[in-house]
């Protein structure tokens, strides 16, 4: 099941790559810029910018899932069973699905067509998600098919999975990409819904089987940036042999997917960090002599 191929990514590994994300996730951060990868099964976007008020869609939807009031069209997402006859009967293409399903061999197909690119710049294919282990047979076929067509492989993995999954899957990926949101595991609870325990243990073991491993930190607002946690973590990082740490700047990219999928978007009135600030937190991870880069 999946949500995106995009082409020319080079923020997910090295080189240029394709990122293909897979549906399908088990945490719940409230600033997740993806949440149609949330759920491992097709969502509807509604555009409401695109709607005519024609109605066809209420005409054609078996279930009486949609419905008309003075705020326009009204998608009763929890009667819907995405037979998305409200698609096929919608003329401005203000609904659409997201998230299809696809083999291995379309997939393959399409990866291969940057073939050139990735030769030429030492890029590949990274598997993302959602997270790519909730379809982990899925992801490890994937990542065996592309070695074996001599492609750069990596996962992109935000490490809440069984570790039985993990370490078999990164026997095919030449570069694993970790997510570490906080040490804290109460506080990794409430902003992610899960706690830590698993995710740090697999992050140990991953290190310790000898896979290369950037880790990946998105800074959060009120979360995760306070000086004093910034410390706590670039200790943390040191003790481990990454080969790279990468700070993802926080960003309100997703927010309009959330209107899209009728959910409310939690993160309303958060600002990203600033340059200077991002810089001040890479200065003092980097103290710790540690290869660091800020992802925009």
């Amino acid at each position: 099941m999946v949500f995106n191929i995009q082409k020319y990514s080079i923020h997910d590994g090295p080189g240029i790559r394709t990122t293909v994300f897979l549906k399908g996730c088990p945490l719940r951060c409230g600033w997740c810029a993806n949440p149609e990868s949330i759920n491992p099964f097709p969502d509807i976007f509604f555009r409401e910018e695109k709607c005519n008020k024609c109605e066809r869609c209420i005409g054609a939807c078996p279930l009486k899932a949609i419905q008309m009031n003075e705020d326009g069209v009204q998608i009763d997402r929890t009667k819907c069973n995405l037979c998305m006859k409200c698609e096929e009967a919608c003329p401005t293409g203000a609904i659409n699905q997201i998230g299809k399903k696809m083999t291995l061999e379309e997939i393959v197909e399409e990866v291969m067509e940057d073939e050139i690119f990735y030769r030429n710049s030492g890029g590949g294919i990274t598997v993302s998600g959602g997270e790519p282990l909730y379809q982990a047979k899925f992801t490890l076929n994937l990542l065996r098919e592309c070695r074996d067509r001599r492609l750069h492989t990596a996962l992109d993995t935000s490490g809440h999975a069984a570790w039985e999954a993990l370490n078999e899957v990164s026997n095919y990926a030449d570069l694993v990409l970790f997510d570490i949101k906080h040490l804290d595991s109460e506080i990794h609870q409430k902003g992610t819904g899960v706690g830590n325990e698993l995710i740090l243990k697999n992050l140990d073991k991953i290190l310790k089987k000898g896979v290369t491993v950037w880790a990946r930190i998105p800074i959060i607002p009120n979360f995760n940036n306070s000086r004093q946690y910034i410390e706590t973590l670039a200790k943390f990082l040191s003790k481990r042999p990454f080969q790279k740490v990468s700070i993802l700047n926080y960003h309100e990219w997703g927010r309009h997917k959330y209107k899209l999928l009728g959910r409310k978007y939690p993160f309303t009135g958060t600002k990203p960090l600033s340059e200077e600030e991002l810089k001040e937190i890479k200065n003092i991870i980097e103290s710790y002599g540690l290869n660091v880069t800020i992802n925009y």
